[in-house]
């Protein structure tokens, strides 16, 4: 499948979904919403996909945020059909691990969909920031709720109420980011970050993620216990199981 603002690719179990319109600082707009779901509704069921890799091409930007000529002309009923929300949900839901590779700059709209992903590998040059306050609107494709989940209350508000904008540096001090590389280093240090998760039982990693994000998103205990206990239940009689268990009992057994 082709697209007109993303490239996607798959190799060795990890798919890399690449921003493609450098040309604005890969600006999210209403082709670009449609195209990313197009490539995740493609990608969230195949076999062959344990992890994806969200980057730009450019290297001058992640993602500069939204496309402003558009925003500008977007009303009251646009704003109830939640266009990015609704994609930046989907994308934290993908059912594996995903990692945000960032470089330059990663402001609004940007911050907000990296803040979907599991991890946050960032360049040395990377800037974060949420400066919808500045252009008479908020921050509302969910760094509302998921900045302070990451960072923590305090931190959030300054940069929700005041637009600031921070470097790599802070981000990585904060929380905000996992890993900071030089620019160039990116993409290989997502991969690399990827293969101790990739090492692991496919189908556990899965469903470990799975019961993370019904805790994240407020299910009730009762229903968290019921949750593991039957994710547990099916993973006691999957495959991986019973191959994995059995190496390492005879790793155990021939270290005697």
């Amino acid at each position: 499948m082709t697209y007109e603002t993303i490239q996607v690719s798959v190799e060795d179990g990890v798919a890399v979904v690449t921003l493609d319109r450098p040309e604005v600082r890969n600006a999210i707009n209403q082709q670009m919403v449609d195209d990313m779901h197009a490539a995740l509704e493609s990608l969230e069921t195949r076999d062959d996909v344990k992890a994806l890799i969200l980057t730009a091409s450019g290297g001058k930007a992640f993602m500069s945020g939204a496309d402003i000529a558009e925003l500008r002309e977007r009303r009251s009923e646009d704003a109830l059909k939640g266009i990015n929300a609704n994609l930046f949900s989907r994308l934290e839901r993908f059912p594996r691990p995903t990692v945000a590779a960032v470089v330059g700059w990663c402001l609004g709209g940007g911050c907000e969909l990296s803040l979907c992903c599991d991890f946050r590998i960032a360049g040395t040059s990377s800037k974060f920031g949420q400066p919808e306050v500045g252009l008479g609107i908020m921050a509302a494709a969910g760094a509302t709720r998921r900045l302070p989940a990451l960072i923590g209350l305090g931190p959030a508000r300054r940069l929700l109420f005041s637009g600031a904008i921070i470097d790599a540096a802070e981000a990585s001090r904060l929380g905000l980011v996992d890993q900071v590389v030089d620019d160039a280093a990116v993409l290989e240090a997502a991969h690399a970050w990827l293969q101790p998760i990739l090492a692991q039982a496919p189908e556990a990693v899965r469903r470990t993620k799975q019961a993370l994000q019904a805790w994240v998103h407020g299910a009730a205990e009762e229903d968290l216990l019921a949750l593991d206990n039957g994710i547990q239940s099916g993973l006691f009689e999957h495959p991986d199981k019973f191959t994995r268990m059995d190496a390492f009992l005879a790793r155990r057994a021939k270290k005697k």
